[in-house]
């Protein structure tokens, strides 16, 4: 599990294009500090297993299901990367509860800069914007934040200068797509409250 705070701003080093998936090595030298095979590293909100990691860089296999529901597959070398390694038990959880399992993606549609942060209005798929919620949280690339406005298919999220700063959120211009990853309460709620639970009358 993750909490949507971004610990390092890293870079793709390489991609291998595979029959069926791609393989990438990206640098990151902070979350590759102490990092084994088998072990989970968000990228950009996607959840990866290190295959093989040292002098400050991992590799990780990224499947064709995982490259159709993210942007992963538009990385190229130089790529920046929102890097997080999973919370530790007891850890605090700064954000919100994050998988690192990406429902799909968004395209930053315009940004309104101010004075001490800025406004981002994000496309969202039709088949997500339920689960968006004013005040609510959401991850963008692998980021938590707060929603402030909700849209038939947009969301405005504000940043402020750390964020700006340390993710990509703050290099990305409009028709850049971002990974989504809704709250998987509100995913489980609905589940709950669905057909089945109309059935037994509750």
């Amino acid at each position: 599990m993750f909490t949507g705070i971004v610990e390092e701003l890293g870079e793709v080093v390489a991609v291998e294009q595979l029959e069926d998936a791609s393989r990438f090595r990206l640098r990151g030298p902070l979350v590759t500090e102490g990092a084994r095979h088998g072990d989970s590293i968000a990228v950009n909100g996607v959840c990866l297993t290190v295959v093989e990691s040292g002098d400050g860089e991992f590799t990780a296999d990224v499947m064709a299901e995982t490259l159709r529901r993210s942007s992963l597959g538009a990385l190229e070398p130089g790529s920046r990367v929102n890097l997080e390694r999973p919370m530790a038990v007891g850890g605090r959880l700064g954000g919100h509860i994050v998988q690192g399992h990406v429902d799909g993606t968004g395209t930053v549609l315009e940004r309104t800069p101010s004075e001490h942060w800025e406004l981002v209005r994000v496309g969202l798929p039709a088949a997500l914007a339920r689960y968006v919620v004013e005040k609510g949280s959401i991850t963008v690339d692998g980021v938590s934040l707060t929603v402030v406005e909700v849209g038939d298919d947009w969301f405005t999220i504000s940043l402020i200068p750390t964020t700006l700063a340390l993710t990509t959120l703050g290099h990305k211009g409009p028709g850049a797509p971002v990974n989504l990853e809704v709250d998987v309460i509100a995913k489980y709620v609905e589940r709950l409250l669905g057909p089945n639970a109309q059935e037994t009358g509750k």
